[in-house]
Parts: structure tokens; C-alpha cells; sequence
């Protein structure tokens, strides 16, 4: 058995920690914000994940890829914590979309992912929070990390604890039902019209 930690090493490990945490806490926030969709769930997923990291330091091993196993703790906690919740979408307020955009800082697609740009750069904020959040939790995970936060897929495959072919399956088929939803709105709105109707 090992003799407990000194106060000093106590002491260094915490300054240690929050040197490694303090670069990553915006994006590991906006990143637990896009799993749950919800700023306070989203509040109490980072709090619990920071928390879980911490009594788990001891145990993480030096020159490893620290934001990598940060993020798994989180993804791990909004997986078990949110799954109930999955397949309720609730009618999200519009003024919760909004602060929860600001907060993640961008839309999630882009024209390039998109294959009719004019059309889908004219939605709402609204209509693609909704979409996303349709989407099944390994899909939206996925999706989350690439589109939203840039992360290459190996750091998403190490996140998500999935072999990289996986990634790219998720999140081609993740997009691609990201796209189907946000076509149908443009649809229901009269920006685009059905194809036999022609």
C-alpha cells in the first residue's frame, strides 16, 4: 500500500492539474453544452466531470494525452447521465437557443457541408440547434466534436473510445441526418420544393 500523499504533493499535484485544465475549460464546456443542449446541465456536466478528473489524477500517466482522457470523462458522464433524456426533444425556448449559439460560438454547419448553401445559411440558429438535437446521442457526439469543437479524429476516436473508421461513419451518417432534418424544414417553409412535385 502507498504511504498518503504529503501536503506538498498534494499541493503540486492540484497546481499540475488546474495548469493542465485551465486551457480547456471553455471548449470542455461548450462541448458538454452541445451533448445536453441545457447551459445548467451543461454547468453540473463540466463541474462533474472536473471533479471525477481530479480524484482520477492520481491515475492519469504523464505525457498522455491529457485533453483527450478530460474529454472521455465528460462524454462518459453526458452518455450516462443524459441517455433517459435522449429520445424526449423537448421544444427548446428561443432565447435559450440563442444564448446557448453565443455560448458555443458558431453554427454548426457551414455552406461547405451543406449542398444547397443559399438556402441553408438563411436558418435559424433555431432550426439547427433542433436538428442536432434529434440526432442519436453517438451521432450527436460525434458531430459535436468535429463540427463544433475541430477535432481531428484521432482525438475524437480517443474521446469517444471508438476505432476511427467508426468516427467517420457517425459522422458521415450524423451529417447526413443533420441534413434530412434541416431539409425538411426548408421544405415546411416553402424554401425548397419536393422534387415529384415538379
Amino acid at each position: 500500500m502507498q504511504p498518503p500523499a504529503t501536503p506538498r504533493e498534494v499541493e503540486l499535484r492540484r497546481a499540475e492539474f488546474e495548469r493542465l485544465l485551465q486551457p480547456l475549460l471553455k471548449s470542455l464546456y461548450n462541448t458538454a453544452l452541445g451533448y445536453v443542449r441545457n447551459p445548467a446541465d451543461a454547468e453540473d456536466a463540466v463541474q462533474d466531470t472536473v471533479l471525477r478528473a481530479y480524484r482520477a489524477f492520481g491515475g492519469f500517466q504523464p505525457g498522455t494525452n491529457f485533453k483527450a482522457w478530460l474529454f472521455r470523462i465528460l462524454t462518459n458522464y453526458c452518455i450516462n447521465r443524459f441517455r433517459r433524456s435522449e429520445r424526449a426533444v423537448d421544444a427548446i425556448a428561443y432565447e435559450d437557443v440563442e444564448r446557448e449559439a453565443e455560448l458555443a460560438g458558431a453554427r454548426l454547419l457551414t455552406a461547405a457541408d451543406t449542398p444547397e448553401p443559399a438556402i441553408f445559411d438563411d436558418l435559424l440558429d433555431e432550426e439547427v440547434e433542433a436538428a442536432i438535437a434529434s440526432l442519436p446521442l453517438e451521432f450527436r457526439i460525434v458531430v459535436v466534436l468535429s463540427d463544433l469543437q475541430d477535432y481531428t479524429y484521432q482525438e475524437i476516436a480517443d474521446i469517444a473510445q471508438v476505432p476511427i473508421g467508426t468516427v467517420r461513419s457517425r459522422l458521415f451518417r450524423g451529417r447526413r441526418l443533420l441534413r434530412q432534418a434541416l431539409e425538411q424544414y426548408a421544405r415546411e417553409r416553402g424554401y425548397l420544393r419536393e422534387m415529384d412535385g415538379e
